[in-house]
């Protein structure tokens, strides 16, 4: 793999499934002992679109694509809290090719729930689709030995017009929430709206699908979403909506009574009257829900207090915007901060991944990094260790 050659930083190789990159950052305002270390990790068997999850015990749960992006895989993996390698892969779609990852922002998404259950969903091909030139939202979790995934099945049962926000969260209680935007009662992306399949069985079974989100936001229709249930089980969905399809502003959905009710709040406006096909990103870590997304080329987080369920202010990445898209976002327990991102990318173009840590006050602490070799329709992941280490997959 070739590397960009920057100062500060260090490079080491593995062995692995993977080609992983090490990389120290440093800060004229830190000392460099208190700084995270980041690293940066390629993704299994030249898959793309990664997705994350570490849970309680230090395990990371990932998934990725493979193969055709109009008609391929999914694959799983995981890596023990102390160990180098990933295990060997697991095909999530029992049924061959049946998942679709074009456009960047229709990949699959991950989530783990109760007892340490996968669950993975993601939008069907159209050859898999009943009826034909629709698109299924198609949802497994992995079975009780953790050696595969259960047959795939469509949770989108009577919602018509799926097309890119599709996103899946699970609490510690058995509640696990499949998510997606379609068609509203009127044709338009401004009066989409956002469903919700509940399940309060661990996945086993799923309730039909509801409308969660005030008619009159609507939903970009190409744009991705994300949903996150935290550890006091609060439910959250971020996704953009298209009043009058021009407010195309990000909103959180939240519900504290586990999807019964939601309330709304703006997180970042932007006034365009097209589809920018943008991605969302929610995680948790400092004790705090974070978010991330783009707006107008560049991309903010901000965080969720706690108790009082408000949102901060948002924070942009520093320095100049190149076409910024695709954040992610990751706190430590220090409460430390990495917000990654790509740079460059477009349709079926591929581009660069850029990432800048910030301190427990929101400030921007050493220098922005960039990699080259993020492939077409990829984008990247990330998230803190047990260690409060980052580590970025791409």
């Amino acid at each position: 793999m070739n590397c960009m050659k920057r100062r500060a930083i260090t490079i080491s190789l593995a062995m692995t499934l993977a080609t992983v990159t090490s990389l120290s950052v440093h800060s004229r305002h830190v000392r460099a002992r208190e700084m995270p270390q980041v690293t940066l990790l390629r993704t299994p068997r030249e898959g793309i679109q990664p997705q994350t999850v570490l849970d309680r015990d230090g395990v990371l749960h990932m998934i990725y694509f493979k193969g055709d992006a109009s008609a391929g895989d999914i694959e799983y993996v995981r890596r023990a809290a102390d160990g180098k390698d990933f295990s060997q892969p697991i095909r999530v779609n029992s049924e061959p090719e049946s998942a679709v990852a074009i456009g960047t922002v229709r990949g699959p998404q991950i989530a783990v729930g109760r007892n340490g259950r996968v669950y993975v969903i993601w939008f069907g091909s159209r050859a898999h689709a009943t009826p034909p030139d629709t698109i299924p939202v198609f949802f497994s979790r992995m079975i009780n030995s953790h050696k595969a995934f259960e047959p795939q099945r469509n949770v989108m049962q009577y919602a018509k017009g799926g097309d890119g926000g599709i996103s899946i969260a699970a609490d510690a209680r058995g509640a696990v929430y499949a998510v997606w935007h379609a068609m509203g009662a009127e044709p338009g992306e401004g009066h989409r709206r956002v469903y919700l399949a509940r399940s309060t069985d661990d996945g086993k079974t799923f309730a039909r699908e509801v409308p969660i989100s005030p008619p009159a936001l609507g939903a970009c229709g190409c744009c991705g979403m994300r949903a996150f249930a935290d550890e006091r089980g609060t439910l959250f969905i971020l996704y953009r909506a298209a009043a009058q399809n021009v407010h195309r502003d990000m909103t959180l959905l939240i519900s504290t009574d586990q999807g019964v009710t939601f309330r709304d709040t703006t997180v970042g406006p932007w006034e365009l009257n097209a589809c920018p096909m943008s991605t969302a990103y929610l995680s948790e870590g400092g004790e705090r829900l974070r978010a991330a997304w783009e707006t107008a080329g560049q991309v903010y987080f901000d965080s969720v207090e706690p108790v009082s369920l408000k949102v901060t202010v948002p924070i942009g990445a520093p320095g100049e915007s190149n076409n910024r898209k695709h954040p992610a976002i990751a706190a430590n327990v220090n409460g430390q901060v990495l917000m990654v991102w790509t740079e460059g990318m477009s349709w079926a173009k591929g581009g660069s991944v850029a990432w800048q840590l910030f301190d427990n006050a929101g400030k921007p602490a050493g220098a922005e990094g960039h990699a080259p070799g993020v492939p077409v329709w990829g984008l990247p992941s990330v998230f803190a260790d047990r260690k409060a280490n980052f580590t970025i997959i791409y």
